[in-house]
């Protein structure tokens, strides 16, 4: 296949990273800043950790959570998974083929523990600076990967789809995720290519209607081609974010990743929220005939995060 690759200094206002249409899938050269705040001694992470998260779209962090406040957190997503089938509504997904409770959206509005650690300065705050601006919550939720029967998650960057279907302007949006069991290689930890952040993947194909009631599933629509993943892994490699619980990872809106199926016994689980610049407020889909669901894609005038410090328990 023929690739082309795409380099403006002068992008159309309306749409800075065309997706989704009738010609060839091509790469996008990405034109919007990573980190957006300068660094000072006052910001919430060192220079380096700022300087590395620029570099390869990604950052782990640990120990920034108390043990009592990490065993606090997993009781309380244990409970929201027991209690999934009960909820059991539109932003209750279940893995394909059973009823086993996969994602549980809208995290802050289910516990009010998830809502308190949304806001937590150790979270939120490193969001706001590394966005230069005032935060929202786009979207949340509770993951959830059986043992033994937990499905794969193909590659994608969240930028294409939030830009397609929920109309994200530009790349000015984090994704954290807080582990609430031990993520390793074995049983599905994230997997992510180190750098992949600095380029926009134009994809090929119509969005669908009402795609998300099966991208939440398994993604076919708005993923790189097995080319580009080819020629972006070879060229930044893959790395595994692993770590026990209370490990942070936190990842640029574009940086491609996915991950493998869990045939362990050993489940793998996380807390996850994204986190949007209150000036990059939605728009209307830039590949879709109508945006998604708010549950997925909080819409309206967005209100900023009164962040919190302080211990969780």
């Amino acid at each position: 296949m023929e690739m082309t690759v795409s380099r403006r200094s002068d992008f159309d206002v309306a749409d800075a990273y065309p997706t989704r249409g009738s010609g060839a899938e091509r790469w996008i050269e990405r034109t919007d800043r990573v980190v957006w705040s300068e660094w000072t001694d006052k910001a919430p992470i060192s220079r380096d950790e700022a300087d590395s998260f620029a570099r390869d779209g990604f950052l782990i962090l640990r120990d920034l959570f108390s043990p009592a406040e990490v065993e606090t957190l997993v009781n309380a997503a244990a409970q929201l998974r027991a209690e999934g089938r009960d909820r059991a509504g539109d932003d209750v997904v279940t893995e394909p083929g059973s009823d086993a409770v996969r994602t549980i959206f809208r995290l802050e509005d289910h516990d009010a523990l998830m809502a308190r650690l949304s806001r937590d300065a150790r979270i939120a705050g490193i969001a706001r600076f590394l966005l230069g601006d005032e935060v929202y919550i786009h979207q949340s939720r509770l993951n959830y990967k059986p043992g033994f029967s937990g499905k794969e998650f193909y590659w994608h960057s969240d930028f294409e789809t939030w830009h397609a279907e929920d109309g994200m302007p530009r790349m000015r949006a984090v994704s954290a995720s807080l582990l609430l069991t031990d993520n390793r290689a074995h049983n599905g930890a994230l997997m992510l290519m180190p750098g992949s952040h600095r380029t926009f993947v134009s994809c090929v194909g119509e969005t669908p209607e009402d795609n998300h009631k099966s991208s939440l599933k398994a993604q076919k629509v708005g993923t790189p081609s097995q080319e580009s993943l080819r020629k972006l892994a070879e060229a930044h490699g893959i790395a595994d974010a692993e770590g026990p619980a209370g490990t942070l990872i936190l990842f640029d809106c574009n940086t491609i990743h996915g991950s493998n199926g869990n045939i362990t016994p050993f489940p793998r689980s996380n807390a996850f929220f994204v986190y949007n610049a209150v000036s990059n407020a939605l728009v209307d889909p830039f590949a879709a005939r109508k945006p998604r669901p708010d549950w997925l894609a909080r819409r309206g005038k967005p209100e900023a995060l009164k962040i919190e410090d302080g211990q969780l328990a």
